[in-house]
């Protein structure tokens, strides 16, 4: 199991990039076709709007879930599409070069942070960890097996406890007559 601390500079730092990517993610997904717009790649809409949802997932789970640790490798794979993406619509044939290298800056930038942030957060594990408890020599019994083997073989049994007599079998004895069952 992981070692998480809540409330460090680590925790909060993913914190903050969750609710980022959360609000980054909800901007490419309702004006998808504008931000595509700005940077020359209008055939690219539908991309950027799958990339806002995937920034909502990674912000959603970097807020809900325990450890940040995988969700900030996801915002940092995440990144690595944003500027894969990018880099193929900075080319000299694209009129809003600038606005893709504004755009490029700005992906560097968060990428720097999210790499950071991951660093924080694997360093404050590698610190605090401490090996669980060795428990192998328990056995869950307050004696060892074989004292206690046999100690309940003498306690009384309640009547409630005991077979009912209808439900008793008894052997029939030799040269006994079995009583006839009542006809229906």
């Amino acid at each position: 199991m992981a070692y998480y601390r809540r409330n460090s500079s680590a925790d909060r730092m993913a914190r903050g990039l969750g609710w980022f990517s959360i609000g980054l993610g909800v901007a490419e997904l309702v004006a998808g076709r504008r931000i595509a717009r700005w940077m020359g790649m209008e055939e690219q809409a539908g991309l950027i709007r799958a990339y806002g949802a995937r920034e909502v997932a990674t912000g959603v789970g970097l807020l809900a879930m325990g450890d940040a640790r995988p969700w900030m490798w996801g915002r940092i794979a995440g990144d690595a599409l944003d500027l894969a993406t990018l880099a193929t619509a900075h080319h000299d044939g694209n009129p809003r070069r600038e606005n893709v290298a504004t755009a490029l800056g700005a992906v560097a930038a968060v990428t720097a942070l999210d790499v950071l942030c991951t660093a924080m957060l694997h360093r404050e594990e590698a610190t605090a960890w401490t090996p669980p408890p060795d428990y192998s020599d328990r056995s869950g019994l307050p004696r060892p097996p074989a004292a206690m083997r046999g100690a309940a073989k003498d306690a009384p049994i309640p009547a409630d406890m005991r077979t009912p007599d209808i439900l008793r079998f008894e052997p029939a004895k030799v040269g006994q007559q079995q009583p006839a069952l009542p006809a229906p």
